[in-house]
This record gives C-alpha cells, structure tokens and sequence, in this order.
C-alpha cells in the first residue's frame, strides 16, 4: 500500500515512521527546505521537497498511485487544499485529513474531499469529558461518510435504562449498543444483557437517532 503524508512535524514524521516501521511504501512530503534536509539526513524516511498545496508537487509525489494521503500539517487551510487536490485531481481512494483548530472541524467533509477527519483538541476534550461525565451523552469518533457518531454515556443511578435488558429498550434500527465496560471489564451486549448503574455503554447513533438514544439512557 502507498501512503502520502504532507507535512513533516512531528505528527507527519510519527505517522511516517510508524507505517515505515510496518512496511508500508510512505512518502513524506514537506516544503521547508531546511527541515527536509535534515530529516534526510537524520532518517532513512523517503521525504520529499515540494510544496503540498500545487497540483505538480503532488503529480511528482506520485499521488495517481497513493492508496491513502494524510494531509497533517500544521495548518487547517493547507490541509483542506491537500485533501480537495488529492480527490478531485489524482482520485486517491482514502483521504485522512488532521484538524488543528476544532473550530474548522464542519469544513472538514466530503465536499472538501476529506474521508475522515482527526482533531487532536476535540479527541482530547471527549476523553476528559468521558472520565468526568456521568449521565450525560458523550461523542467520542464521528465516522464522516456515515454521519453517525460513537457516543458513551455512563449510566447514572436514575437512568430510565437500569435494570432493563437491552431488547426492552426499543432502541431505534438507525443505533445500536455496540459495547459495555462493567468495573473496568468489556461487555459484548446481547439482547438480554441488562444495564446497570455506573456501565459505560457505548453506541453507534445517527444524527436522526441521537436524541432518541439520549432519552433512553440519560
């Protein structure tokens, strides 16, 4: 598999040597020409001078070939031009492109060429808010293409869903109970696992389900 990674901080670099490490074909591509020197001379990573954001830097980087291209600089705009070159001009079937400012995360779609979008800032905050929350619904992962969310919500003793068995729940076709962590151990729910107070349940909701699912667990 050939991945394209723009942008040789130390998240592109880390991502970089990690799929380099398991085999992967990577180029790593980044404008600084003194960074890139270095990173050559430091590294056996295939890095590559140019800059990401013009349609001949990413034709000499190969991208007709690229099976994935992470856009993971250190910019949101570049990182959206990155993602909009790499699907409508080279066609790259998997674009993963890295949030910086989560503000800029709605822009992050589709429409700007992006399969799925990492923000660092938000991924933090749904961790915090996870081991600090108590019934109340908590996103964790958004899948772009789908629209649904991964949510966890950590039951509370006057949850409407303790001591029922997931099938009473009527839980609408477009969400499913998909885990449970129980004192710390993993849950794989059945219909006729019942929930008690303090499980961590986590459920994959689409936008139409999602306050549907909220007033059944919250």
């Amino acid at each position: 598999m050939k991945v394209v990674i723009a942008g040789a901080g130390s998240v592109g670099v880390a991502i970089t040597e990690d799929l380099d490490a398991k085999g992967y074909e990577v180029t790593l591509l980044e404008r600084d020409q003194e960074l890139t020197e270095k990173l050559k001379a430091n590294t056996k990573l295939n890095v590559l001078l140019c800059d990401a954001c013009e349609v001949s830097s990413l034709d000499a980087a190969g991208l007709v070939d690229a099976d994935v291209v992470v856009a993971a600089t250190g910019d949101d705009e570049d990182n959206l031009v990155i993602s909009l070159l790499a699907k409508q001009e080279f066609a790259v079937p998997r674009v993963i492109a890295r949030v910086n400012n989560s503000k800029n995360q709605w822009l992050f779609n589709q429409s700007w060429g992006v399969d799925v979008s990492v923000s660092t800032p938000q991924q933090l905050t749904a961790l915090v808010e996870e081991a600090v929350s108590v019934g109340s619904m908590v996103q964790l992962l958004r899948l772009d293409r789908s629209g649904a969310s991964l949510v966890e919500v950590t039951l509370a003793s006057d949850s409407p869903a303790l001591n029922m068995a997931i099938r009473e729940l009527a839980i609408p076709r477009e969400a499913t109970v998909v885990a449970i962590i129980r004192d710390g151990h993993l849950i794989v729910p059945h219909g006729d696992t019942v929930l008690t107070a303090g499980d961590e349940v986590m459920c994959l909701v689409t936008p139409e389900a999602h306050d549907q699912v909220q007033a059944l667990l919250v």
